[in-house]
């Protein structure tokens, strides 16, 4: 057990999403605001916070997992996060926690951590940096512009977790933007559930920028954030109608043409069966028309295998959406009975092992395409952000490139983190990239 010290420490861990990052970051700039400090192991810190992801099985057991490691190391454990609505869950497992809040709940969390850590007095404001506590490289921080969904995918259930969309106003987005690229952010990525529908929740109403009027909706969210003179990447975007409208304003230097969409699946019948937002477009008429517009467009997708009721004709559909598609990047994975999701009550599930034959099958189908893909970039040059320094050269991204998620280009040469450097493209594997510094 800890000794409580005169300065009250917090150990942290975080896990999930981007959405959930973001979370961890508002908490952690409270905890220093009120003179917290934070530990960086279990045995240093007085109490420690995890939060949560409860999407899927394996985040549920990720999380489960974490929880044990820190009540077996320390024993005073606040829960928060998506797993935080499964409360009986928890206290199942682990009776001795000190609290359970849900995902997005700042006041609750800091309500506990007083109740369990009293504050310290006087505490110096001035310790947090106006950008707040980040969980990121001092170069790239992500950007919620809104909380929540307003859709009904049958196999999600996010909206139970974190209830319906609520924009941000498009004053408050774009003055914490201003307070990160002051602060030394080279790169916002732009997160929440459906980006694309920033706004709609409110009928798009009139929203002010340092006093002038600004309608939120998507298109006059992403013209503002290009003015920062900041790579801007767009994360979590619908295939809506207003995504045509949004090809103009993209470039290399500020807001990337780089769009992640999660299409789920290609076959008309699976979409509707799992309730997809603008499901009834053909997801590839959608991809012919971005990059008519935009030829130098990349794309990255998620996509779910083994819906319930998915035949192999239509699974067959989806390969051939994949090769014709030709998305840059892409991830998938099985469908996943998630407690509380509607589609676990539909007919026809799909055996474990079949639904892993076609994950086998569907990423060896994605790994020739993203290797052509990437063998076509071989020779040119590009704009690259440089993440890290190694001891055989640098680790950077391109506008291709979000981090984490996608491949990196390993560079040869010397430059610091956060770096923007000119590369040229000189070999590729099925993921990665190689080359060498190019003349500015």
């Amino acid at each position: 057990m800890p000794v409580p010290t005169a300065e009250p420490r917090v150990g942290f861990v975080s896990l999930g999403c981007p959405k959930a990052l973001v979370d961890s970051e508002h908490i952690l700039t409270q905890l220093r605001a009120e003179g917290y400090q934070t530990a960086p192991t279990y045995d240093e810190a007085d109490l420690v916070i995890i939060n949560t992801c409860g999407f899927i099985d394996s985040a549920i057991e990720e999380s489960l997992d974490a929880i044990g490691d820190a009540m077996a190391a320390n024993g005073r454990v606040i829960v928060t996060g998506c797993l935080g609505t499964k409360a009986a869950l928890i206290r199942e497992r682990f009776p001795d926690v000190l609290a359970v809040t849900g995902p997005h709940d700042e006041p609750a969390v800091m309500a506990a951590v007083h109740q369990h850590l009293p504050k310290p007095h006087d505490p110096f404001i001035d310790l947090v940096p106006p950008q707040g506590i980040k969980l990121t490289p001092r170069h790239y921080a992500y950007l919620k512009i809104s909380e929540g969904c307003n859709h009904s995918c049958r196999f999600c259930i996010i909206p139970t977790l974190r209830g319906g969309l609520v924009s941000r106003p498009i004053g408050d987005i774009l003055g914490e933007a201003q307070r990160l690229v002051d602060a030394g952010v080279k790169e916002l990525l732009i997160v929440s559930q459906d980006t694309s529908a920033y706004g709609v929740d409110q009928k798009q109403p009139m929203g002010f920028i340092g006093g002038r009027p600004v309608k939120m909706s998507f298109t006059n969210l992403v013209r503002e954030l290009g003015k920062l003179g900041v790579w801007v990447r767009l994360h979590y975007v619908y295939p809506y109608k207003s995504v045509e409208d949004i090809l103009p304003l993209l470039d290399s230097e500020r807001v990337l043409p780089y769009l992640d969409v999660p299409f789920q699946h290609a076959h008309p019948r699976v979409l509707q069966a799992m309730r997809r937002p603008a499901g009834r477009a053909h997801p590839l008429a959608c991809i012919n028309t971005w990059r008519a517009a935009r030829p130098d467009l990349v794309l990255r997708s998620t996509f779910i295998v083994g819906f319930p009721g998915e035949t192999e004709a239509e699974f067959e559909t989806l390969l051939h959406f994949i090769e014709d598609a030709q998305i840059d990047r892409l991830g998938a994975f099985p469908y996943s009975p998630v407690a509380g999701a509607a589609a676990n009550a539909l007919p026809n599930p799909v055996p474990d092992e079949i639904k892993h034959e076609r994950l086998e099958r569907l990423m060896s189908c994605q790994a020739a395409v993203s290797a052509r893909r990437l063998n076509a970039r071989i020779g040119k040059t590009y704009q690259v952000l440089i993440d890290e320094r190694t001891k055989t050269g640098l680790i950077g991204r391109s506008y291709a490139e979000a981090p984490d998620i996608d491949g990196v280009i390993h560079i040869k040469g010397h430059a610091q983190p956060g770096d923007f450097v000119r590369c040229e493209i000189t070999s590729a594997d099925v993921h990665d990239l190689r080359g060498r510094l190019a003349p500015a």
